[in-house]
C-alpha cells in the first residue's frame, strides 16, 4: 500500500472531525436530534408543523459552506476535487447508498457519529456493516473488475 502524501492531510481532518464531533453534541444538547442528515432530508418528505424551516437552513447551511468557504481563502488553500468514475457508476453507487441508508435506518453520520457516541449497539452493527461494504466494493473495484 501507498500513501499519497501530497493529499494526505491528518490535520485537517481532525480539525474537521473535531468540529463535526462538537457540532453533533450541540445539536443534540441544545435541540434533543440527532445529527443524521438522512434523518434530517427524510423528514422533509413528510414534514411535520414547525419541523420544515430548521431542517431545510440546516440545509442550505450545508450547501453554502463550501462556497463561503471558496469565497473567503486563497485558491491555494482549496481541494482539487477529481473524481475517477462515470456519471452511471456514480448514479448507481449514490442509489446503493440511499438503499443502505434506509435499510440502516440512518446514515453514516447519524450511526458512525452521533449513534457510536451514545453507545448504542445498533449503531455499531450499522457502522461496521458501512465499513465492511466499503472495504468489500473498494476490495472488488481494485482487484476483482
Amino acid at each position: 500500500m501507498n500513501i499519497d502524501w501530497i493529499h494526505f492531510t491528518p490535520w485537517t481532518s481532525l480539525g474537521g472531525g473535531i468540529l463535526l464531533g462538537i457540532a453533533s453534541a450541540m445539536f443534540f444538547l441544545l435541540n434533543g436530534r440527532i445529527l443524521g442528515i438522512s434523518g434530517i432530508l427524510g423528514g422533509l418528505l413528510a414534514p411535520r408543523r414547525g419541523d420544515i424551516t430548521w431542517r431545510v437552513s440546516f440545509l442550505l447551511g450545508m450547501g453554502a459552506a463550501p462556497l463561503v468557504f471558496a469565497a473567503l481563502m486563497p485558491p491555494e488553500f482549496l481541494p482539487v476535487v477529481r473524481i475517477d468514475a462515470t456519471e452511471p457508476v456514480i448514479a448507481v453507487a449514490g442509489v446503493l447508498v440511499g438503499l443502505g441508508t434506509r435499510y440502516a435506518s440512518g446514515c453514516t453520520s447519524g450511526h458512525g457519529v452521533c449513534g457510536l457516541s451514545r453507545l448504542s449497539p445498533r449503531s455499531l452493527v450499522a457502522t461496521l456493516s458501512f465499513m465492511a461494504a466499503g472495504f468489500a466494493i473498494v476490495f472488488l473495484v481494485r482487484h476483482a473488475l
